[in-house]
This record gives C-alpha cells, sequence and structure tokens, in this order.
C-alpha cells in the first residue's frame, strides 16, 4: 500500500508540462489531485 493513498495534493500549473506529469503520477498512486491551470 502507498503511503500517498488517500491524501490530498494541490498543483498549480497542472495544464502541461512537468504539473501535469506529476498530477497523473499522484493520481496513479491512490492521492485525491486538486489542479489548477
Amino acid at each position: 500500500m502507498s503511503r500517498l493513498k488517500g491524501k490530498v495534493v494541490v498543483i498549480t500549473g497542472a495544464s502541461s508540462g512537468i504539473g501535469l506529469a506529476m498530477a497523473r503520477k499522484f493520481a496513479a498512486e491512490g492521492m485525491k489531485v486538486v489542479m489548477g491551470a
């Protein structure tokens, strides 16, 4: 089980590039992701 599962992360600049990649990875790990453009 991931230590990140169920935690919340807020990512600004998540519409492209590294922000988008981080959002996808965190979501794959089971985190709740809040994205801002």
